[in-house]
């Protein structure tokens, strides 16, 4: 089997970068991208088997880039976990009403959850 690709959108570099270092030693191949633009661009070229989207980013927000990624035939089956500072219902609720497969706030849900949450849904695709 060929090593799972999980695309980190994150410009919080602290965060991004323990992302990264946890789900590489968990045996994923990890791209990074620090913003919206970079993320579609890279989805341009390539196909991650999981998308990591934090919400809050500079210009464009993770809700435009999950927009984008559910309304495109080739890339809505892929599944998109959020990531996210913002705990509100609304906002919780919005995401999985534009297609997220997943959410998690960052301050309550420490990282082996989300990677745990991570395994479970490249199982099922699978």
């Amino acid at each position: 089997m060929s090593m799972v690709r999980i695309l980190v959108v994150e410009d919080e570099e602290f965060l991004m970068r323990t992302l990264k270092d946890n789900l590489e030693a968990e045996g994923f191949e990890v791209d990074i991208a620090l913003n919206a633009d970079e993320a579609l661009g890279f989805m341009n070229t390539h196909s991650p088997d999981l998308i990591l989207l934090d919400i809050i980013m500079p210009r464009k927000d993770g809700f435009y880039v999950l927009d984008t990624v559910k309304k495109n035939p080739a890339w809505r089956t892929i599944p998109v976990i959020m990531l996210s500072n913002l705990g509100g219902d609304e906002d919780i609720e919005r995401a999985m009403a534009m297609g997220a497969d997943g959410y998690f706030i960052k301050s309550q849900h420490p990282l082996h959850e989300v990677i745990a949450a991570i395994r479970n849904y490249i199982k099922k695709a699978s």
